[in-house]
């Protein structure tokens, strides 16, 4: 049974920012397949009078890459509406003469092409999946413990999240597995950072309490939003987990069963 009482505000809402693997598609072989109702769902939200943006921390591919596998599953996106985190660490690289060692997916490389990656004194760390060898991992590390302030940049700090085949480990575990080894507490680009949420905000020119933050990963997306003065609705979908409504720091202000339903509720509400 979906809580309710989160849709009453939906009147006020300019905004929503969705999450999109596990609530739009959940990923694997081929992709990944778009999840039952998702697809017509952000159709009615574009058809709306609420603007509509993408937040992920999809590091496995450059967001042309991304956008492009899911217009062919039938999404209507534009890589300007994608917010995702390797061009914001690319930005404050390029901010701070930061120059990385990549421990990343190899689809990833391509947007640090403009960064200097000669001598690096620092290491950026993204879902590399099969690149988290111990030989990679014992790379970064010799970067980081060889430096004298070492400076450890993480591209999300997810735990799990979901393929067609079952749930894989993300980057979030590998992050804490390089900040014990050299004690040192890694910069997070990317959602649950407040920074994050915050540059989507204003990409739309609205307030917090404006928008509405879907996603099927409670603390990261709905907790995250919730951070930054957004409501938050988990989908029970993705990485969701009975457990997540029962959770002793994170509530969400909502649990639906799917993105088609929240978008439902909100457009019923707004009278759509």
């Amino acid at each position: 049974m979906a809580d309710t009482s989160w849709a009453d505000s939906a009147k006020s809402l300019k905004g929503v920012i969705l999450d999109m693997c596990g609530v739009l598609y959940d990923s694997g072989e081929g992709g990944g397949v778009p999840i039952p109702g998702s697809v017509e769902a952000v159709k009615r939200l574009k058809a709306s009078d609420l603007q509509l943006r993408f937040c992920t921390n999809e590091t496995q591919a450059t967001r042309e890459k991304f956008v492009a596998k899911l217009q062919r599953m039938g999404f209507d996106i534009s890589v300007s509406e994608v917010f995702s985190p390797a061009p914001a660490a690319v930005a404050v690289l390029k901010e701070r003469g930061l120059r990385p060692h990549l421990l990343v997916y190899d689809g990833l490389v391509p947007e640090f092409d403009s960064v200097d990656k000669t001598s690096p004194n620092c290491v950026v760390i993204a879902d590399a999946a099969d690149n988290f060898s111990y030989h990679n991992l014992n790379e970064a590390f010799r970067v980081l413990i060889g430096l004298e302030k070492p400076v450890l940049f993480s591209l999300g700090k997810g735990r799990y999240y979901k393929e067609t085949d079952g749930l894989k480990l993300d980057v979030g575990v590998y992050m804490k597995a390089l900040e014990y080894a050299c004690d040192v507490e890694a910069e997070v680009i990317g959602k649950p950072a407040s920074v994050f949420f915050q540059s989507v905000l204003n990409d739309m020119g609205i307030q917090p309490h404006e928008a509405l933050m879907i996603g099927d990963d409670l603390v990261n997306d709905v907790g995250g939003a919730q951070h930054c003065g957004m409501k938050g609705v988990q989908v029970r979908t993705g990485k969701y987990r009975p457990s997540d409504e029962r959770h002793p720091t994170v509530t969400a202000d909502g649990t639906v069963d799917n993105l088609a339903q929240a978008v439902d509720m909100i457009l019923s509400q707004r009278g759509h």
